[in-house]
Parts: C-alpha cells; sequence; structure tokens
C-alpha cells in the first residue's frame, strides 16, 4: 500500500525517520526512482572525478561533483517523493482538500460546502484569484452542486471573480496532481485587504446539503512533507 504511512507520523517522526519513511514511500510507489535518483547523483559524481583526474585538478572538481551529485539526488528523490504522494491519495474523498492545504500564498481552504449523499462533493478555497470552487464525484452530479453552489456564493461574493474545477480523469476534468498548478496559474485580482473581508462575509454561508456525505474525509488529508535539508 502506497498509503502506509499518515502525514501526522512523518510530521512527528525525527529529520532521519523522516527520510526514511519518504523513501518507503517512493519505493512502494515505484521500484526504480530510488536507483535512478542514487544512481544520477553517482554519475554525475563520476564525471568531475574523471575531468579532474585528466586535468590534474582533483582537490577542485572532487567537491564540486559530491555537491552536485548530492543537489541531484536530492532533487529527483524530491519529484518523486511528490508523485507518489499524489498517488496515495488520488481517487481518495477529499484529496483536492489535501492539494489544498499544501498550496503557498494566502489561501483560506474550506472542505465540503456543499455535497450529496452520493459522495459527490464541492469544497471553498479562498485566495487572490477570488473564490474557487472544486467538485469532485460523478460529473454530471458534480456539474450541478458547483452550479447551485456558485449562485449560492455569488450573493456574498459580489463581484468577486468565482472559478470552478472539477477533480478527476475524465474529459474536462483536471487530475488531482494537476490542480495545484492549475490553481496558481489563475490571475491575482484581490489585494489581501479584500481577502479578508470577503472570507468574513462568507462566513455566514453554512454548508449547503440536505445529507452529509457518506464516510468521513481521509484523516490526516494533508500531503507528507518531504523534509528540507539544513543550511548553514
Amino acid at each position: 500500500m502506497v498509503d502506509k504511512y499518515s502525514a501526522e507520523d512523518l510530521q512527528n517522526a525525527g529529520r532521519l525517520k523522516q527520510i526514511r519513511m519518504v523513501a518507503g514511500l517512493v519505493n512502494q510507489s515505484n521500484k526504480k526512482a530510488l536507483p535512478i535518483a542514487i544512481g544520477s547523483g553517482v554519475a554525475i559524481a563520476a564525471v568531475f572525478v574523471i575531468v579532474g583526474l585528466v586535468l590534474g585538478m582533483l582537490g577542485i572538481f572532487i567537491p564540486f561533483g559530491v555537491l552536485l551529485g548530492v543537489l541531484a539526488i536530492v532533487i529527483l528523490f524530491g519529484r518523486f517523493a511528490t508523485t507518489a504522494q499524489f498517488k496515495a491519495i488520488e481517487g481518495q474523498p477529499g484529496a483536492p482538500v489535501a492539494i489544498l492545504q499544501q498550496m503557498r500564498g494566502n489561501w483560506t481552504v474550506t472542505p465540503v460546502v456543499n455535497a450529496n449523499r452520493t459522495q459527490d462533493m464541492v469544497h471553498r478555497a479562498v485566495g487572490r484569484p477570488g473564490v474557487v470552487l472544486i467538485g469532485e464525484g460523478v460529473p454530471s452530479r458534480v456539474s450541478a452542486l458547483l452550479a447551485a453552489e456558485k449562485k449560492r456564493t455569488a450573493r456574498v461574493a459580489f463581484d468577486v471573480p468565482i472559478f470552478e474545477f472539477q477533480v478527476g480523469n475524465d474529459e474536462g476534468q483536471v487530475p488531482v496532481r494537476q490542480l495545484q498548478r492549475k490553481l496558481m496559474r489563475l490571475p491575482r485580482n484581490l489585494k489581501p485587504a479584500a481577502i479578508s473581508d470577503l472570507n468574513h462575509r462568507l462566513k455566514a454561508l453554512q454548508p449547503s446539503y440536505a445529507h452529509p456525505p457518506k464516510g468521513p474525509l481521509p484523516r490526516n488529508a494533508r500531503q507528507p512533507k518531504m523534509p528540507r535539508p539544513r543550511t548553514r
């Protein structure tokens, strides 16, 4: 299982244990990922050593080779880890919430502002672009939920732009791994003061669903973060 470790496990673990746990997550998702990352780093270091031998400048080329080799491993490992994390939550109810909660910037995320008994649901994020409504579930039913929620939100959001996305792999939907990129490319329409005012107005809106969705959102929905290397 790719989701062997939860975000809470990673957050409570020490740095070395975090790395081992994320490495296990990556290895379970893609058996070739770790060999590729490590092999690339070693290859880069080896090239610098060879050049240093040829030029008679090992003292200069070895440190640079080791540094660039380690950097390559870290970058590739981070990319494979991100892919593994998306794979771990993809298809789970509430997966878009995990993505939204990890976005950089001044975003306010409200899970399940609209839903039905068949676990189709709409989440809301407020940020510099305006209001973003993200639906997940069966496309035809989610379209109706999004339309209803957009109409309801517009009553208090006034002239604020409202964007709609459906998460999924069908035509016209946004794959969960691309959601963050889509939102970060939206135009910046609001200033921080306007965002605060908008959040205050939206608090008056109660979740709009006649029946709560079946089952809770996944516990610890946040994606596990990669441990960052310490800088001196």
